[in-house]
């Protein structure tokens, strides 16, 4: 999809829906909203009683009369009137003094690589139902690599993998746009759920939905990984509660089998780009954004794999709703060629 930077100017607000956390960026104010994209509804009365972190708190704790559900999937908005009704919660009173003044503005959504047409139009379904009279819809990608400060407008090689909850998305950009691009159904959830399998597999142990994230520091940390480390899971024989001592090096072999499949989207994006881009890379290497950028070994297998230098955003998962923030503020200009004077 083209991006006009002129009507991205004109809009005042930036959205990032993601499958695991949605950010909002108001424009000459910044990040107003990073939380949870959860919801919690009463099924008895349809009222949506909690979003945000504390909606997330309650996965597998409620009562049968309440249900936790998540509005987006794989960055797709698959329930647009709950992703409606989840933002207005979200936003509350500090959209309604934004736009006190311009109750009708326009606004951008970031949209994964190659998003179909019905996901394009739930997008902008769900942002239309708030109010905005426009909404612009940019690549992820793009607004990624703004976010984490590549110079995605000059002609030179930048290479972008954005690692999202349920998808990573991988392209090389040159002259602010995307030359080559492939997105790939791995995510923090997949290694989530290889945890998980590995676990039940080797300790007969089912951990709980929430305690599989605060594994992933263990693993981060070299000291801490060397002792093993203690979870806390159900026996699957008894429905017991149970103790193990978990080997961190078993687990982490058992993450690395998800990751080989960003490994493979790399190189069938490296295939289809021109050599004079590729050679770009060997001195630029690759940048990870998005909220599972982080994921332990990620950096480390791409970089073994690949030979060039991989590097972490500062901030991964705020990148693509800071570039677009960026975009909206007018602090990305597009690459001007001078003619040639004869």
């Amino acid at each position: 999809m083209s991006i006009s930077l002129e009507r991205l100017r004109r809009c005042s607000i930036a959205v990032d829906l993601g499958a695991s956390r949605t950010r909002v960026y108001l424009k000459r104010t910044g990040v107003i909203v990073d939380e949870p994209t959860v919801a919690a509804v009463n099924t008895r009365t349809g009222a949506v009683i909690a979003v945000g972190t504390f909606a997330e708190r309650m996965t597998g704790r409620t009562p049968a009369h309440i249900r936790v559900v998540r509005p987006v999937a794989g960055g797709t908005v698959v329930d647009i009137a709950m992703a409606q009704r989840m933002l207005r919660l979200l936003l509350g009173n500090r959209l309604r003094r934004a736009w006190r003044r311009k109750p009708l503005p326009s606004a951008a959504v970031c949209v994964p690589h190659d998003a179909d047409p019905l996901a394009q139009r739930a997008a902008m379904e769900t942002l239309a139902g708030l109010g905005a009279k426009r909404v612009e819809l940019v690549d992820t990608l793009i607004t990624a690599a703004v976010g984490c400060g590549l110079p995605v407008e000059r002609p030179e090689a930048t290479m972008i993998v954005v690692c999202g909850a349920a998808t990573t998305q991988v392209a090389v950009l040159s002259l602010g746009s995307i030359v080559a691009a492939e997105r790939v159904p791995v995510g923090g959830e997949t290694v989530d759920h290889a945890v998980v399998q590995h676990l039940r597999n080797e300790h007969a142990l089912m951990l709980p939905s929430q305690a599989v994230r605060p594994l992933h520091l263990v693993l981060g940390d070299a000291a801490l990984a060397s002792l093993g480390t203690e979870v806390h899971g159900r026996d699957v024989a008894t429905g017991l509660a149970r103790s193990v001592t978990v080997d961190v090096e078993g687990v982490r072999n058992a993450i690395r089998t998800p990751l080989t499949g960003v490994l493979d989207a790399i190189s069938a994006v490296l295939r289809r780009c021109p050599p004079d881009l590729v050679a770009d890379l060997a001195d630029r290497g690759i940048m990870l954004a998005g909220g599972s950028a982080v994921l332990p070994g990620l950096d480390t297998l791409l970089r073994e794999a690949t030979g060039v230098p991989v590097n972490i955003a500062d901030n991964p998962g705020l990148c693509a709703v800071e570039g677009l923030g960026t975009m909206l503020e007018g602090k990305v200009q597009p690459h001007v060629l001078s003619s040639a004077i004869t």
